[in-house]
C-alpha cells in the first residue's frame, strides 16, 4: 500500500468514529509513522510503505479512533511560537492558555530582569515561553509530578533556556524557596463531578491530577493563592487561569490574601479565563 492510499484508509476509519479532522489527523500520524514531514508525504504520495511502517501507522490510527489525542500519539504540541514535547503525564497545552502569555508579555514590556515562578509547571509551556521571549528573566517551576518535571527539563533544553531555569518537585503547600516578582499558575479547576462530562479525548486520556479541582473546583486554586501571597514580592504580579464560572469566588479569595485585581481577561470563546492582580 502506498502513502496516499494508507492516509485515505486511515481518514475513513477516523471519520467513521466521528473524529473532527480525520484527513489531517491521518496525515499527521503518517508523518509520525515514517518519521518524515508533511512536505515529504505530499511529494512521495505514491511511495509504497514497508510493512513495519504500515503496521505502526495502523496502530496509531486505531488509538486515535478510540479518542487518544494526537498530541499524545506524536508526543508534541505547538504552543505560542514553539513546539513542546508532551507525554501522557502532562496536560496538553491549550490555545486559550496563550492568553496568559500575552498578558505577561504586556505587563513586562519594559522589564529587563524578573524572577518568575510557575506553580504546576507541567510541560513548561507557560514558563518556558516567557523565558524564551524575555532574555533577562529567570524562572522557577514546581510540580508534584516527577514525570512533568522531566518533560519540562527536556523542553527547556529544546528552547535553549535551561540555564535560566530551576525545577523543584514539591507540593505547593510545602514550597518555600525564594521571593518572586511574578507568579503564574494554571491549576486544576474542574469540579470532580464534572470530569466525566469532558470530551472523551480529555476525560479518558489527560492526567486527572492536572484537571481535578476537588468538589467545588477551587481546592487547588485556594492553595495556589495562599502560597502565592507568601512567595510574591510587594507590588508583584500574579496571573491565574480560572474556570469560566469561577470569577467571583476567585476574586474574593484573592482579595482576602491582599491582592488588588487589575483585570479579568476573556478567552477565545469569550469566557472569563485569566485574572491579573497585584500584591499590595
Amino acid at each position: 500500500m502506498n502513502i496516499n492510499s494508507a492516509i485515505i484508509q486511515g481518514a475513513k476509519i477516523l471519520k467513521d468514529r466521528f473524529v473532527k479532522n480525520p484527513f489531517l489527523d491521518s496525515e499527521i500520524l503518517m508523518t509520525k509513522a515514517i518519521q518524515k514531514d508533511r512536505k515529504y508525504i505530499l511529494l512521495n504520495s505514491k511511495k509504497v510503505l514497508d510493512k513495519e511502517d504500515l503496521n505502526y501507522f495502523q496502530k496509531l490510527i486505531k488509538k486515535r479512533s478510540i479518542g487518544k489525542p494526537i498530541a499524545y500519539l506524536t508526543n508534541k504540541k505547538f504552543f505560542w511560537d514553539s513546539e513542546f514535547i508532551v507525554s501522557n503525564d502532562t496536560l496538553i497545552p491549550r490555545p486559550d492558555t496563550e492568553l496568559v502569555i500575552e498578558k505577561i508579555l504586556d505587563l513586562t514590556l519594559y522589564k529587563k530582569k524578573l524572577n518568575v515562578l510557575e506553580i504546576g509547571v507541567g510541560s513548561g509551556c507557560i514558563l518556558l515561553s516567557i523565558l524564551k521571549e524575555r532574555k533577562g528573566f529567570y524562572g522557577t517551576g514546581i510540580d508534584i509530578s516527577k514525570s512533568c518535571l522531566n518533560i519540562s527539563k527536556l523542553n527547556a533544553i529544546k528552547l535553549k533556556v535551561s540555564s535560566k531555569l530551576k525545577l523543584y518537585k514539591s507540593n505547593v503547600d510545602k514550597f518555600a524557596v525564594g521571593k518572586y516578582d511574578l507568579i503564574v499558575s494554571n491549576p486544576p479547576y474542574i469540579k470532580k463531578r464534572d470530569l466525566k462530562y469532558l470530551d472523551i479525548d480529555v476525560a479518558k486520556f489527560e492526567p486527572k491530577l492536572a484537571l481535578d479541582g476537588g468538589l467545588d473546583g477551587l481546592s487547588a486554586i485556594r492553595k495556589v493563592i495562599k502560597k502565592s501571597s507568601e512567595l510574591i514580592k510587594k507590588n508583584g504580579k500574579f496571573i491565574l487561569e480560572i474556570g469560566f464560572d469561577q470569577k467571583n469566588k476567585v476574586i474574593s479569595l484573592l482579595k482576602k490574601e491582599g491582592f488588588y485585581i487589575n483585570s479579568i481577561n476573556k478567552d477565545l470563546a469569550n469566557n472569563d479565563r485569566c485574572i491579573v492582580c497585584t500584591k499590595i
